[in-house]
């Protein structure tokens, strides 16, 4: 009977997985992936500006930082299903209303809604229901494959996009894919999502199951879980945060400036500068697949140090493509397999140190630091570009780097000693009651 049960929270637990993949395949994907193919569309069909429309990225990400840690603290409050029925219409039904804009104003307003929504179902939700299924040993795998969803789908959801707009034009294309964010998001949430009723269905990594005695003596996990309050008052929060400021700006960095660099500075054929995104997108997907793994298998601490080599060999590549214009190649490689560290790492890390008690609202604090970091970090590039040269950019670039992954070891370092002593605290008064 206990195999049986086992096979069972193990077929629930990973089927919750496939439904984050396909919430990030097809929600998320049209939401956050596509819109960057409607500019040029929108642009000729409205008579708006380039620089006037592209600001619904800015203002998408921003509203979406300012609403993170509000919808984290709603999860807390309201059931999974529901905040995701909201999420997913916010989005969906967001994307649908594209189709009925008219003036720059109604475009941005509905990107602010349309990203508040995404968050809900995606940068919150995805990693508040894989935190809830999956304990320490096991959540990194889950959340890599959950998050690798939106690459999968990014490959088929481009050509759908660009056959779309070629033959209906931008306001009949956001009224089918919002259409479609709606059909697969709603279904999905209402037979599939829904949160543990208790810790048997918890899946668990190996080392916790072959570990008998220890569940046979502790009938019940100790919850040494944080509160926000607590976490605020933490040094190695603080510290975390930093970490994940200097991750959103090298992230920006990197994913928005090297097209111009390659092609306007070092001169490399636009052909060569297509192959390197087309390198990019091909190694995200086996860096969400693999990432997970790297945490499960080698540690926080051990996977930040494999994330951080990625990204600086990365950058290095890129500073010397002038020279080896095949590094830029290299470059698109690394960052590729680095994606793990800003796709996933938030959350996971948010999970392993300050455990579930009050998730959703942690990460949602957590997540404005990322967000705000990447708001800035291209507008700061640009910037040091024009004062300095590209040089000086890419070396302030590596620094990032430096500082970021230094700050996330020293604060899983930290945490997790505090941890250990948080926890044997409580098991001590447990016993002691």
């Amino acid at each position: 009977m206990s195999n049986l049960n086992k096979s069972k929270k193990l077929a629930t637990g990973w089927l919750i997985v496939v439904a984050c993949m396909l919430i990030q395949a097809i929600p998320f994907g049209v939401a956050s992936n596509i819109q960057p193919q409607f500019v040029s569309y929108v642009v000729e069909e409205k008579g708006f500006t380039l620089a006037g429309f592209s600001l619904i990225f800015t203002l998408g990400t921003v509203v979406s930082a300012i609403a993170s840690p509000f919808i984290g603290m709603m999860y807390n409050k309201i059931n999974v299903k529901t905040m995701y029925l909201l999420g997913g219409i916010l989005s969906g039904g967001g994307f649908l209303a594209f189709s009925m804009c008219q003036e720059l104003w109604q475009f941005y307003i509905v990107a602010g809604i349309v990203q508040v929504g995404t968050a809900a179902i995606s940068s919150i939700g995805v990693p508040l229901l894989i935190n809830g299924w999956f304990d320490e040993l096991s959540k990194g795998k889950a959340l890599g494959l959950a998050f690798a969803g939106g690459s999968i789908g990014n490959i088929f959801l481009q050509q759908l996009t660009a056959f779309s707009l070629k033959n209906y034009g931008a306001s009949q294309s956001y009224l089918y894919f919002g259409i479609l964010s709606l059909v697969v998001g709603i279904p999905i949430t209402l037979l599939f999502l829904r949160m543990p009723k208790n810790n048997n269905e918890i899946v668990k990594g190996k080392k916790k199951e072959e570990d008998t005695k220890s569940e046979n003596t502790n009938s019940t996990e100790v919850d040494w879980g944080y509160t926000l309050n607590e976490v605020k008052s933490l040094k190695y929060f603080w510290i975390f945060a930093l970490g994940l400021f200097f991750l959103g700006m090298y992230v920006s960095a990197l994913a928005v400036q090297y097209p111009a660099y390659l092609k306007l500075h070092l001169k490399i054929d636009p052909m060569i500068v297509g192959m390197v995104g087309s390198i990019f997108a091909l190694c995200s997907l086996g860096g969400n697949l693999f990432g997970g793994i790297i945490f499960d298998k080698l540690g926080i601490t051990k996977g930040l140090i494999v994330a951080a080599i990625l990204a600086a060999t990365s950058c290095l590549a890129l500073i010397f493509a002038g020279q080896m214009p095949i590094l830029a190649q290299v470059f698109a490689a690394l960052k590729g397999l680095s994606v793990f560290a800003y796709m996933m790492g938030p959350s996971l890390l948010a999970g392993s140190f300050f455990g579930k008690k009050e998730f959703g609202a942690i990460l949602g604090v957590v997540q404005i630091f990322f967000a705000v970091g990447f708001a800035a970090g291209s507008s700061v590039f640009a910037l040091l570009v024009d004062k300095a040269g590209y040089s000086v950019a890419w070396t302030t670039i590596l620094v990032f780097i430096g500082i970021c992954y230094a700050s996330l070891i020293v604060a899983s370092i930290g945490m997790s000693s505090l941890n250990k002593k948080r926890i044997s605290n409580l098991e001590n008064a447990n016993k002691a009651a």
